[in-house]
């Protein structure tokens, strides 16, 4: 048994002063195979823990259902990091935030029209209990406290940006220590006065957030915390992007100077991030301040590593800070994993959309176009058909409202998007006979962060022609998690406007990271071998998407697209490097 604490104003392990120089790595966003090549990258770059948050939707995919396998393996990366010799800081709380999907929590919470989150909802509390019972004991025999690598755990995510239900961090503190949990536990919020006296809870070591002006972060902590150890549990060394946005990158030599001014006013530091990843299939966030603003599928944060792991200036100028506080590195810094450009792969086969309903979709009738959590789906697309009455000249389509981007078409041509940030009305005209009405709908991720939580997805009100509510509604839902049953035909040629599945394969000898480069299409998901690598959009700023070695195979490999638009040639290209816009 090992004891990790507080005395007085400095961390101690074992009696020891300890200065804790930490990075964020979070297992799902990076496969397992590649797990312990980023541990070690951290480690040659000094710092001596591995802080990960623990995301409830990945872990409980639907009410009572539990994975605990491959990306989701969270002991097994636990385990990694101690065989390495770090310490490990978790975040289980039920929120998350990190530009995540809904921050973190099961979109199927939404089902439960009366659902209160982050607060004493009760049948809110009772999930999260649900949730606990299967997650903390899992991670109980890794506590310092037991002979493993976790010092810590977190209550809530920068609580105090959210609410000020206190009842409601008492009953998680309580969740964790009745069920085990003996670490160091804290909670982390911005460092404003509102931040803080929302989010602390008497008793619990508060830690606090910022990208810059530590002096100023920490002066502020300290007003409410004078006796503790300082930390910042997320040292924003860079920034994640939106899409149609400029990409966010930060100086080096810049990020490396504030991380010096912190380690030399012996404060504790985590960064966030140190190695990104990849926000794999649906389950990058949004923000909605302003507007909605949908996250990109790559997570690289312009970090210490690449979001293929691979080393930047950043981590140079990171290592050279670290080595002056905590002496020589003895770690051997890991080569980058190998990369290849496998060039141009033609894309042979395809199928539309609308004619594979029936191998995708089981439709359920409804009054009203209502939203994916009615009627029990929690990502992907859902199209919505009806039938509008005619002759009607120069009517308005107008969605009330679409979470979060619509496609719109009349007897199934192309009309137009509307979309919840612009765009929310489409002009059109109505033969004599009617027309067949068909929206399909993109759920481009929930909101993580802010008021506007509570994000359903879908058509989340009505559809209106002029002023009057279409009713009579077939609703597909479209998880799009299994494509096997798609029946492809030998592509003749391409049929712009029309949404449908192109499929193609390319053979390998050697297995490599590469990226798949989407120059020339317009908007959609990329899977390989049945794995959803993301969504990719001719918006930008990301322009190509990541493939792991391990999702490879050597010889045939198969890529899907699933695309919105059309392209200019049934092709994508294979190449060796990102290309970020």
């Amino acid at each position: 048994m090992s004891v990790f604490g507080i005395e007085g104003n400095k961390f101690v392990h074992d009696g020891k002063s300890v200065q804790l120089i930490s990075g964020a790595l979070h297992y799902f966003r990076v496969v397992p195979e590649y797990w312990r090549d980023r541990l070690l990258k951290l480690k040659a770059c000094g710092l001596n823990c591995v802080e990960t948050y623990v995301p409830w939707n990945l872990h409980e995919p639907e009410p009572g259902l539990f994975d605990f396998s491959g990306m989701t393996d969270v002991t097994r990366f636990v385990e990694s990091a101690g065989e390495l010799g770090l310490y490990v800081i978790i975040r289980p709380s039920p929120y998350i935030c990190a530009e995540w999907e809904f921050g973190g929590l099961p979109a199927w919470l939404l089902r439960d029209e009366g659902m209160r989150l982050r607060c004493s909802h009760r049948p809110f509390l009772d999930r999260v209990d649900t949730y606990y019972d299967e997650l903390i004991p899992r991670l109980l025999p890794y506590q310092c406290t037991r002979g493993g690598p976790i010092i810590a755990m977190q209550i809530e995510n920068e609580y105090g940006s959210y609410g000020n239900d206190k009842d409601y961090l008492e009953y998680l503190k309580d969740g964790l220590t009745n069920r085990g949990v003996d670490v160091l536990l804290f909670t982390s919020d911005g460092y404003t006065d509102a931040n803080l006296q929302g989010g602390m809870l008497p008793g619990v070591f508060e830690t606090v957030n910022f990208g810059s002006r530590p002096e100023e972060a920490f002066a502020k902590l300290l007003e409410y915390q004078p006796d503790k150890p300082l930390m910042c549990m997320e040292y924003w060394n860079g920034w994640f992007d939106h899409w149609n946005k400029p990409h966010h990158t930060r100086d080096s030599q810049d990020a490396a100077a504030v991380l010096d001014e912190m380690l030399a006013m012996g404060a504790s530091v985590n960064l966030y991030m140190f190695h990104g990843g990849t926000n794999f299939g649906f389950y990058n966030g949004a923000n909605c301040l302003e507007k909605y603003e949908a996250t990109t599928t790559s997570y690289d944060y312009d970090a210490a590593l690449t979001e293929a792991g691979d080393y930047t200036e950043k981590y140079t100028a990171f290592r050279a800070v670290i080595e002056k506080y905590a002496g020589p590195i003895d770690t051997e810094m890991p080569p980058s994993t190998p990369k290849k450009a496998y060039g141009k792969v033609a894309l042979t086969e395809s199928v539309r959309l609308f004619d594979s309903l029936g191998e995708l979709s089981a439709p359920v009738r409804r009054p009203c176009p209502d939203p994916m959590e009615k009627v029990g789906q929690n990502y992907g697309f859902i199209l919505y058909e009806s039938r509008i009455s005619g002759p009607q000249d120069d009517c308005e389509i107008s969605l009330q409202d679409v979470h979060d981007r619509a496609l719109v078409f009349i007897d199934d041509r192309y009309l137009g998007v509307i979309d919840r940030w612009s765009k929310q009305k489409l002009a059109c005209s109505i033969p004599s006979g009617g027309a067949k009405l068909s929206i399909l709908v993109e759920n481009m991720g929930r909101i993580n962060y802010g008021p506007f939580h509570k994000d359903f997805k879908g058509i989340t009100e009505a559809v209106k022609i002029g002023i009057a509510m279409l009713h009579d509604w077939t609703i597909y839902p479209l998880p799009l998690s299994d494509l096997s049953g798609l029946s492809f035909e030998r592509l003749e040629k391409l049929d712009p406007g029309v949404p449908a599945f192109y499929r193609g394969t390319f053979h390998a000898e050697e297995i490599a990271d590469t990226y798949l480069s989407m120059e020339g299409w317009g908007k959609g998901v990329a899977y390989v071998n049945g794995f959803n690598l993301g969504r990719y959009w001719e918006a930008g700023p990301q322009k190509t998407l990541y493939i792991p070695a391990p999702l490879l195979r050597q010889g045939d490999n198969e890529i899907v697209l699933f695309e919105l638009h059309g392209a200019d040639a049934p092709e994508v290209t294979l190449v060796d490097r990102p290309f970020i816009q």
